[in-house]
């Protein structure tokens, strides 16, 4: 994981431009601690900031072929690079000699060299990744991202005509005029001396269950078929040469991971033991679960307390590199960033996290309110493609800030396809509790992955798992320092995505202060959300319609209310 920078179509060499792209690169060290490079071309440059995760003896970015007419900038891991440069050397073994790193990411370059622009649409890549890759000799570029967003990546226009591409808003919002997010699942391709050929902005990744949302998958649930699927894709998510541990909350999707993963670490012959690591106020269920989850996988495990203070303390900060005013992803990213400060020094770059089951398997609470099976199913995919707004930006940046990569099992490629193409009947709760079908693929009394009480314990958000009393100090923070009279004149001093409650407005301020332009506030998303729901999914139950708090707890009639498991 890494932080990438690229403009194209100076007004200038770019060699004049080196070091005001060094400058901005600079923004993004803390996504890559470990080293930086920058390279420049005509009129283009590419900067990386590295963080070394894989292949840490010749690793080093931007990557260049051996005849140095390309060059790449990634952010990212390829899990399947193994069997992507087997089948390159395979149709012509010259190429084995054409590799000049160890780094998984350098597959990308050749995959180009091989199929062209077009190469996501021809090749599987399974990974999460946003990059930037310059062809000298044809004036292309190619940029691409992952097909669910679980890495960053933005797009800004500058007056020059130039155009700007980095991991983070901070380092292009002072050069460009107007930016926003780029699209998951999408390459552009362009030439960097304008031409009237044009550029071109393209969708990538078409499988059905992701583009007709009125196609109802059909693949019945198989106990054994998910759990092998889940583990499978654990497997490839250990792919390391660095130490690594699993994030683990005590709730199901995180208990579920950190368990295959101690499993599988054992089998690849690793003598030490895996670490966990949670965080919560001091009493949180979330640390409680996790402590019972640890002694019964057997982890080496790291429970941390914060204060409410201290997180209120890290607010300004946290939302500086989450660059969100959403008040769900606020409130849930404080706690991580803390965590990832801790996890950090224990000497861990990389961590395992839960994050996408509940999009996958329907497991927010407001999902035992959906009428049937379609409309459960169209609201997972809305909630996938949101993603990239909500729980992957807060789990990559909140991490990030930091230097430690979180990778993301459940939103693995490989693995989405199979979830997804589910039977959404087999997802609807009809008066069992949420994510049944996941609960019980694990559900294994001869070996069990978890303790049963934590197999069926209901889903909490995590900013409530780390205890209650996190989000109440912020809403009475808020109501402390918002007067009546500055919501009142919300719409005219935030003239975009105006705060709908005094949390909010506390948030919006200080994310303006950050970063003021219009078009930063046009990246977060807005709207009325009870429990991450979206706007198609409120007109599900009328008990929805004026919910403001997006907290857990605000499901009546749900939450803390005990559903059967059969």
């Amino acid at each position: 994981m890494c932080g990438i920078l690229a403009v194209f179509g100076l007004s200038e060499s770019s060699v004049g431009k080196r070091k005001e792209g060094l400058r901005l690169s600079k923004l993004l060290r803390h996504r890559g601690p470990d080293w930086n490079g920058i390279h420049c071309a005509k009129n283009c440059l590419l900067a990386h900031e590295r963080l070394a995760i894989n292949g840490l003896n010749s690793g080093a970015q931007p990557i260049c072929s051996k005849q140095e007419d390309i060059s790449l900038s990634i952010n990212g891991e390829i899990y399947n690079y193994i069997e992507l440069k087997d089948e390159l050397i395979a149709q012509d073994e010259r190429v084995k000699d054409d590799f000049t790193t160890d780094s998984d990411c350098e597959v990308i370059l050749h995959l180009y060299k091989k199929y062209g622009k077009d190469f996501l649409k021809e090749k599987f890549v399974n990974g999460m990744f946003a990059f930037a890759l310059y062809d000298e000799t044809e004036d292309e570029y190619v940029i691409a991202r992952d097909p669910v967003g679980i890495i960053p990546l933005y797009m800004g226009w500058s007056s020059d005509g130039s155009i700007w591409f980095g991991s983070e808003l901070k380092a292009i919002q002072d050069n460009c005029d107007h930016f926003e997010i780029f699209p998951p699942g999408h390459y552009y391709v362009g030439r960097s001396v304008r031409s009237p050929i044009g550029n071109k902005l393209e969708s990538y990744y078409t499988e059905p269950w992701f583009v007709d949302l009125n196609r109802l998958p059909s693949i019945s649930f198989d106990k054994l078929e998910l759990r092998n699927q889940l583990t499978e894709s654990v497997r490839r998510h250990l792919l390391s040469d660095v130490p690594y541990g699993v994030l683990l909350s005590g709730g199901l999707d995180s208990s579920l991971i950190a368990s295959i993963a101690c499993r599988e670490y054992k089998k690849i012959g690793n003598n030490d033991i895996i670490r966990s690591f949670c965080i919560g106020l001091e009493g949180s269920p979330d640390i409680a679960a996790a402590e019972k989850v640890a002694r019964h996988i057997g982890s080496r495990h790291y429970s941390f307390t914060f204060t409410v203070q201290q997180g209120l303390d890290a607010l300004m900060d946290v939302i500086y590199h989450v660059e969100t005013f959403d008040v769900t992803t606020v409130r849930a990213s404080t706690p991580m960033f803390l965590l990832a400060r801790r996890v950090k020094a224990t000497g861990c770059k990389m961590v395992l996290s839960g994050e996408g089951a509940d999009e996958v398997f329907a497991g927010y609470l407001y999902f035992h309110k959906a009428p049937n099976a379609g409309e459960l199913h169209k609201e997972t995919v809305r909630k996938i493609k949101s993603l990239q707004k909500h729980d992957c930006l807060r789990a990559n940046k909140s991490m990030m800030a930091w230097g430690v990569e979180a990778r993301v099992p459940f939103l693995d490629r490989e693995f989405l396809e199979y979830a997804m193409n589910l039977d959404p009947e087999e997802k609807m709760c009809n008066g069992k509790i949420e994510k049944y079908i996941l609960r019980e693929a694990f559900n294994d009394p001869e070996n069990p992955y978890l303790p049963d009480d934590i197999l069926w314990r209901q889903k909490e958000q995590f900013s409530d798992g780390v205890g209650y009393s996190w989000i109440d100090a912020l809403k009475d923070i808020a109501e402390e320092n918002v007067s009546d009279l500055q919501m009142k004149f919300a719409e005219s001093r935030f003239a975009v995505n105006p705060p709908v409650t005094k949390e909010a407005y506390m948030y919006r301020e200080i994310f303006s202060k950050h970063f003021p332009s219009p078009s930063a506030a046009k990246t977060v998303p807005f709207g009325k959300s009870i429990a991450c729901s979206t706007p198609e999914a409120i007109a599900w139950d009328a008990s929805f319609q004026n919910a403001a708090d997006p907290s857990g707890r605000a499901i009546a009639g749900v939450h803390s209310v005990a559903y059967k498991k059969t």
